[in-house]
């Protein structure tokens, strides 16, 4: 079940959204502030956040800023400050969606299906790559899982970043000993198993909502990024 967190200090407002959030089919997170909803979105990792601009302590582009620097999680801004400078601001600093209150909370829940039916790989600039909370620069050899670099064997980087380069497609064991350990290589192709199996434990915290690196029976193996449907 997809987690939605609720950053809104407006209790009626919150639990409103959680009711209907709730009958939609998702699990909700709340919180009252900018710094609980840091901390919320720190542990819950949720597949979407609705944030408010107007928080107490924190304001809502303190808290987008602290998520687009870990994460490219969906956030829908909501804000009694219609005008199209706001929306213009929120849309330049990362937002995915803005909602203006007052607001009617289908019209809140056919965003949140909306936005989690988009793809979850988005390229940010040349040579990387965002796949959900995963983020892959190819140019640099780095892979980074909420902000924090992840540490792989060359050649289990190399197998990773070929596997990446395909999002959900099929690869076979000869293709990925051809790309990754070249022509002449003359071990088992088990070789390509072992090191699917480190990769996977590399990527243990990457949520299964996002993305996984999948067996295809008979074939080889996928690297599969989920749309949120």
């Amino acid at each position: 079940m997809r987690t939605i967190l609720i950053v809104e200090d407006e209790p009626a407002i919150s639990r409103v959204l959680k009711a209907y959030l709730q009958r939609a089919g998702y699990a909700v997170e709340q919180a009252w502030s900018g710094e609980e909803g840091i901390r919320k979105f720190d542990t819950a990792r949720p597949s979407l956040v609705l944030l408010d601009v107007m928080l107490p302590d924190q304001d809502g582009w303190n808290v987008l800023a602290h998520i687009r620097e870990r994460s490219a999680c969906p956030v829908i801004m909501l804000t009694a400050l219609g005008d199209i400078d706001h929306k213009l601001q929120g849309f330049n600093r990362g937002a995915d969606d803005y909602l203006a209150k007052p607001f009617v909370a289908e019209e809140v829940v056919a965003r949140v299906n909306a936005v989690l039916r988009r793809p979850t790989y988005i390229v940010e600039h040349d040579g990387i790559t965002c796949f959900g909370s995963l983020k892959v620069d190819f140019k640099g050899h780095a892979v980074f899982l909420h902000g924090v670099r992840l540490s792989f064997t060359p050649r289990d980087l190399s197998l990773f970043l070929f596997l990446a380069r395909h999002p959900n497609q099929t690869l076979t064991r000869e293709q990925l000993i051809e790309h990754v350990w070249g022509l002449d290589y003359e071990g088992s192709d088990r070789a390509v198993d072992l090191a699917i199996k480190r990769i996977r434990k590399v990527l243990q915290h990457w949520p299964a909502s996002e993305g996984e690196i999948k067996t295809v029976r008979g074939l080889g193996y996928q690297f599969c990024v989920y749309s949120q449907a």
